[in-house]
């Protein structure tokens, strides 16, 4: 027998099973496969902007760079190896309200702390890889579709 729950999450009575919906679908996180680093750069200029994956934030005091660890510039001003990632796959809209707020609230309580990045089309949450494996076991625990 099923159960609904609030927040779109329901739960199996007969086998336990828990699982994280967004409107008709079960919340999927697709790992990223690759190494990242988190950087600053002096000027945008130093960043490879023919790279696959990369992000980059830029204001008044710094620009940062999150991109694969082998495509990180020659040239860094401050540098953090050793993140892995996963995002939410989808596009999310924007009236979903939480989404990331219930995922680094999970992990929190594991004491697993978050890189996080907001895109236009989701969100992404980067974790420092001696913890990605519990990150995500965490979840998946917790009912989301860890792919």
């Amino acid at each position: 027998m099923e159960i609904e729950q609030p927040a779109g999450m329901v739960i199996d009575i007969e086998r336990m099973d828990i699982k994280i919906w967004i409107g008709d679908r079960q919340m999927e996180l697709k790992k990223i496969e690759y190494k990242l680093t988190v950087c600053k750069v002096a000027d945008a200029s130093d960043i490879d902007m023919a790279a696959d994956f990369y992000f980059v934030g830029k204001t008044d005091e710094e620009v940062s760079l999150v991109c694969r660890t082998e495509d990180t510039p020659a040239k860094t001003v401050e540098r953090d190896d050793g993140w892995r990632g996963f995002r939410i796959q989808g596009v999310l809209d924007f009236s979903l309200i939480g989404i990331l707020s219930k995922l680094s609230g999970i992990l929190a309580e594991h004491e697993i702390g978050i890189f996080a990045i907001s895109t236009y089309n989701t969100d992404y949450i980067l974790v420092k890889e001696e913890n990605f494996a519990r990150a995500l076991n965490v979840l998946a625990a917790e009912g989301y579709c860890v792919v």
